[in-house]
């Protein structure tokens, strides 16, 4: 079931960077700021190594991704996005969806990942479940 609005997806697909909290193996939270897109219904993050986050997400499927709008609601507070879902890891992919992504978040000319990073590294791979924040993709709970 896809729960994206289109405002949703306009602002992951954007350039705002989203925060990724994934859970460590006390349950404290793990916070990373990335990259992210909108691939079908899923959110989609490329790492190149298998660092907290991804490790995190191989132990504990749940996250939740926090991104800041540019847009002010009707008070003059600014919008932002809360997403809460289950994420998997999928091995290789990462390269090309960095290679995408930088066009987004650095321009349209730029090589990314820079020369030396031939790992296949991973992608995130994050099935939203709940939207909250404030702005037209919620009610206004988050």
């Amino acid at each position: 079931m896809a729960i994206l609005t289109p405002e949703a997806r306009a602002l992951l697909d954007s350039d705002a960077l989203v925060h990724l909290v994934t859970l460590n193996p006390d349950g404290s939270p793990q916070v990373s700021c990335v990259w992210a897109a909108v691939h079908g219904d899923e959110i989609v993050s490329g790492h190149m190594q298998r660092r907290q986050k991804v490790r995190n997400v191989e132990r504990d499927d749940r996250v939740a991704l926090s991104v800041e709008a540019q847009s002010l609601n009707e008070r003059g507070l600014r919008e932002y996005l809360v997403v809460h879902g289950r994420a998997r890891v999928q091995q290789g992919g990462a390269a090309a969806l960095l290679q995408e992504l930088a066009h987004v978040y650095l321009g349209p000319n730029v090589v990314f990942p820079p020369a030396g990073f031939d790992a296949p590294g991973y992608l995130l791979r994050i099935t939203p479940e709940r939207l909250g924040g404030v702005g037209p993709w919620t009610t206004g709970v988050a």
